[in-house]
């Protein structure tokens, strides 16, 4: 059942989704060469703690810790590790969310490690670009699918693949609620928008083919030709003026992406910006 969220709920979920994007700000700026993913991992649990929230995703469907972290042909759900140590030139995804109140707060962001090549770097700008077009298209009246295909057609216009085993989802009173947002579809197709409704958008964009595979953890995805990956994720509430972004901070700068510059989204690019298979895809759940 899909749930339209009262002004007072949607201000509630505004509270857990800056709460989260503050997080991954602060995340972003403990990401360097030479750093393991299990540091990032207990610096974020140290941060969520002194929130006085709960981590949303520690305890999910048994996933072990509080980030997601995904590094270069990591898509999604990668475990944290004391063994995993970040080189200069990876790219890293960096996903959490967090409860306050009752309410939930999901988003990601992708981060350069140190000097990154030219073609991570576009793959990361077409990703941001992808999750600002489906942001656009989130406005009553629109379907899912309008989100969905905006985010395919500029991926795949630019050379990259969508992946399809993992989607974004409503959120709320719960992590993963209806209705599930692929980054995949056709225009004019899948459940109406309507004002009220709170959903994540989170393309994740292949440079080589769509397919995925589990590893043996049965939490970290990959892409199966060994292609890089990047993921970007916003929580967005469907208003009578088109797209709240609940996860946007207000000291945050406009998003320019050179094709929507009005669109009011920001993520740093610089280059020394220093959850299982079912966990967004609740048709394909174990």
């Amino acid at each position: 059942m899909i749930v339209c969220r009262s002004k007072a709920e949607i201000e509630r979920l505004r509270h857990s989704g800056q709460a989260v994007r503050r997080l991954l700000e602060d995340l972003r700026q403990q990401v360097r060469p030479g750093i393991t993913t299990w540091e990032l991992e207990t610096y974020l649990e140290r941060q969520i703690k002194m929130l006085g929230a709960r981590p949303a995703f520690k305890g999910y469907r048994n996933f072990p810790c509080c980030l997601c972290v995904s590094v270069n042909q990591e898509i999604i759900h990668g475990i944290p590790s004391s063994r995993r140590r970040l080189q200069a030139g990876d790219i890293v995804s960096l996903d959490t969310g967090v409860v306050l109140d009752g309410y939930y707060g999901d988003s990601a962001i992708t981060v350069p490690v140190g000097e990154i090549s030219e073609p991570l770097k576009r793959l990361l700008r077409v990703t941001q670009e992808c999750l600002a077009l489906g942001i656009e298209q989130a406005k009553a009246g629109n379907r899912v699918g309008d989100i969905s295909a905006a985010v395919q057609e500029h991926a795949e216009s630019n050379g990259y693949s969508v992946v399809r085993e993992f989607v974004g989802h409503g959120v709320g009173r719960a992590l993963h609620e209806e209705p599930q947002v692929p980054n995949y579809g056709r225009r004019g197709h899948g459940p109406r928008l309507k004002e009220g409704m709170v959903i994540a958008i989170e393309p994740m964009l292949n440079t080589g083919g769509a397919d995925v595979r589990v590893l043996e953890d049965q939490w970290t995805a990959v892409t199966k030709d060994g292609g890089y990956s990047a993921h970007y994720e916003h929580m967005v509430a469907i208003s009578s003026n088109g797209a709240d972004v609940l996860t946007r901070l207000e000291t945050e700068a406009p998003f320019e992406s050179g094709i929507h510059p009005g669109l009011n989204l920001a993520y740093n690019q610089s280059s020394d910006a220093g959850p299982g298979r079912a966990w967004n895809s609740p048709r394909l759940e174990r």
